[in-house]
């Protein structure tokens, strides 16, 4: 049976490692990300190697021990990677899951830590949080963030009602213990990021399509301003349905097939039947053809059985070698309208340029959780719900 973590409470202690990069080159960004945690209540605690100037938080030895310190620790409620990166998977080996799984925790990253965060859940049976990092919380000069440099004053706004857009001890309790609110009203900049918060406090938020979203990398933005309209495509005029949530960076993902860290099996084994599955999948950079490959493999590996709908977000930097879009890599490995898919395999419910991953605003997505998912007419919602 899934565990679902304890949530946060004012005054939890939150635990800070970092299993692939170090945070070095943008300590002043962190410190103000560290600084809306404590504007919410939290206590933070940061590993030896977190602060490191590197593209590796240190050894991959070193770096899987802080990992397992952080969960050994009784005081720490909840585990949050520091950054994304490159080289996380050298750690695994070193990552003590029969630990993890005996302590289950909130586990949280984005990026990188989706190859911690994936056999979490789908070889422990412990659900995880994909969205954000703990460095996640600084937008350069979003108007709905306010921070007092040099202090721990720093807060997402929240004057507005919030919509939907918007990681001790075993506990059973499903994320629906909680109130599930949809609420509406002007979309700003951090938003997302409000929701996010509200999931670690045990908040349902309902997930809804954006208005608008970032048209560049947020990282090469001087200032937040959402400036491109937001459509959600599909290979299907409308999808209604509920699964099992899964699924993180697909860059970190293909990597990941056929090795002892690949739990897709097993997760589908356990849930598929049952609960069908719902699939996410982030894209930082694969080509057309590499992610249309990639889909393929996922599919000869059998990741896709009982699968209800797969969710694809928008890619942040788009590239082809042929020619191929990203339209035709999805349509070609799922099917659509006028387009043969692989033979001998049913057509599967697609949605792609969805809120979910690099981009902003993007989602918050709770691996092992069941998903309602409801689309149409470009736009969709997502909530969890109980088992």
């Amino acid at each position: 049976m899934m565990k679902y973590p304890e949530f946060l409470k004012k005054g939890d202690l939150i635990g800070i490692c970092a299993p692939s990069a170090g945070i070095g080159r943008k300590l002043e960004s962190f410190d103000r990300s560290l600084g809306i945690l404590r504007a919410e209540g939290y206590r933070i605690k940061e590993t030896a190697s977190v602060r490191l100037d590197s593209d590796r938080g240190g050894s991959a030895q070193t770096r899987g021990d802080e990992l397992n310190t952080l969960f050994v620790d009784p005081e720490v409620k909840m585990v949050m990677a520091a950054s994304g990166g490159d080289f996380l998977d050298e750690m695994l080996p070193y990552a003590d899951f029969e630990q993890m799984k005996r302590n289950p925790k909130w586990l949280m990253g984005a990026s990188d830590p989706t190859g911690l965060l994936f056999p979490y859940t789908t070889i422990c049976d412990v659900a995880t949080l994909y969205g954000c990092n703990a460095g996640s919380y600084d937008l350069p000069d979003s108007a709905g963030m306010q921070c007092t440099p040099g202090s721990d004053g720093c807060q997402l706004q929240d004057d507005q009602p919030a919509p939907g857009n918007s990681r001790t001890g075993q506990d059973d309790r499903q994320p629906q213990a909680i109130r599930t609110e949809h609420q509406t009203g002007l979309a700003d900049e951090s938003r997302y990021l409000r929701d996010n918060l509200r999931f670690l406090k045990g908040e349902n938020p309902v997930q809804e399509t954006s208005e608008k979203h970032l048209g560049c990398a947020p990282f090469l933005a001087e200032r937040i301003q959402f400036d491109t309209p937001t459509v959600w495509k599909s290979n299907t005029g409308a999808i209604h349905t509920t699964g099992r949530c899964i699924g993180g960076c697909i860059d970190v993902l293909k990597d990941l097939i056929g090795t002892p860290y690949d739990g897709a099996s097993l997760f589908v084994d356990r849930y598929g039947e049952k609960d069908g599955i719902i699939w996410y999948f982030d894209n930082f950079a694969l080509s057309a053809e590499m992610l249309y490959r990639t889909f393929l493999q996922m599919k000869y590996a059998g990741w896709f059985r009982f699968t209800k709908a797969v969710l694809l977000g928008r890619t942040l930097f788009e590239k082809s070698e042929s020619g191929m879009t990203y339209d035709e890599a999805v349509e070609w490995a799922f099917g659509g309208v006028g387009q043969k898919e692989m033979p001998g395999s049913p057509q599967i419910p697609v949605i792609w340029e969805a809120d979910i991953g690099h981009t902003i605003p993007h989602m918050t997505m709770i691996n092992g959780a069941i998903l309602r998912l409801d689309y149409e007419g470009g736009r969709g919602t997502m909530v969890y719900q109980e088992n």
